[in-house]
């Protein structure tokens, strides 16, 4: 069975319709997951992140800054690119909680994958930094919670955005019981992902020029990433979901179509039934032309239903 978690509440986030990482990217995933097609989906309403989880990753005085910055009207620039509005703590909570929530379920046999579509992104955030559109690193908070609450040993996180997890990457580059690999448009923002960044083994960057487009980016995964979580055996699969890698992105230029996301979904998924019973958990990052994300994400999920 596969899971949708996500939360109105994501749509309060609101950076203005000029900014890229608008409340319209979630309404496109959510309209074209409206669809006969996906009815069988269980839905479920996404919990808030506890304090302690959020804290596993995240310093308190980080914690403390976003949810105690958020206006009561306009927007507080925490950079250039990352604004708080109204709302934004509640989005924020949701959407780390949604991927806690998931985790759970797969663990505990409810479900054997799931999705989150939910907003703010995460991957960009450090533990103490908000940065690259993103409050709280969603499946960073999503793994520590799976090694923390659930035991586990092995944690594998693949992350196909077209910008690298510089967060994700900085808050287990030390830890060997987690597993990041990335593939990402290089050089482009945040300037980080040299594949000489190898943390203590742990880390599995593959970097693509621009322009790069279909043959490269699988070839990338075929031959280097997916081999490197296939040796690192999971016993959970964690999924950083960025679809700006489409041809149609504005903000990058890497040129992949929708049917490259099928094809990166169901090899993530076999990695998933051979060594993780199936577990695997997926949650939205990138993806900013409203057309090729609600396309790319319908390729994704279903793949994800097998």
């Amino acid at each position: 069975m596969l899971q949708l978690y996500t939360h109105a509440d994501c749509l309060r986030h609101d950076n203005g319709a000029s900014h890229a990482e608008r409340p319209a990217r979630l309404r496109a995933v959510l309209q074209a997951l409206d669809q006969d097609h996906f009815a069988a989906l269980d839905r479920i309403e996404a919990p808030r992140a506890s304090r302690e989880q959020l804290l596993r990753v995240h310093s308190a005085a980080h914690v403390d800054r976003v949810l105690g910055s958020v206006p009561t009207h306009g927007v507080v620039q925490l950079d250039p690119d990352t604004w708080l509005s109204p709302g934004s703590d509640e989005a924020a909570l949701r959407a780390a909680g949604a991927v806690c929530a998931a985790v759970d379920a797969v663990l505990g046999g409810t479900a054997e994958r799931a999705f989150c579509a939910v907003r703010p992104p995460g991957h960009h955030a450090t533990a103490d930094q908000a940065m690259g559109f993103c409050l709280f690193n969603n499946i960073a908070v999503a793994a520590a919670h799976a090694l923390h609450k659930h035991q586990l040993k092995r944690v594998a996180i693949a992350d196909f955005d077209v910008h690298h997890g510089n967060g994700t990457q900085a808050i287990f580059e030390r830890d060997p019981r987690v597993l990041f690999v990335s593939s990402h448009q290089s050089p482009l923002y945040p300037e980080t992902g040299g594949e000489d960044e190898c943390g203590v083994g742990n880390i599995v960057n593959g970097t693509l020029p621009a322009g790069s487009g279909s043959h490269a980016f699988r070839e990338l995964w075929h031959e280097r990433l997916l081999p490197r979580m296939h040796a690192f055996r999971p016993q959970l699969v964690l999924v950083s979901a960025g679809f700006d890698a489409h041809r149609s992105d504005p903000l990058a230029d890497l040129r992949l179509g929708t049917e490259d996301y099928a094809w990166i979904t169901e090899r993530l998924v076999s990695v998933a039934r051979k060594h993780a019973g199936g577990r695997l958990v997926s949650t939205l990052e990138g993806g900013y032309d409203l057309t090729a994300l609600a396309a790319s994400v319908a390729a994704h999920v279903t793949a994800l239903q097998g």
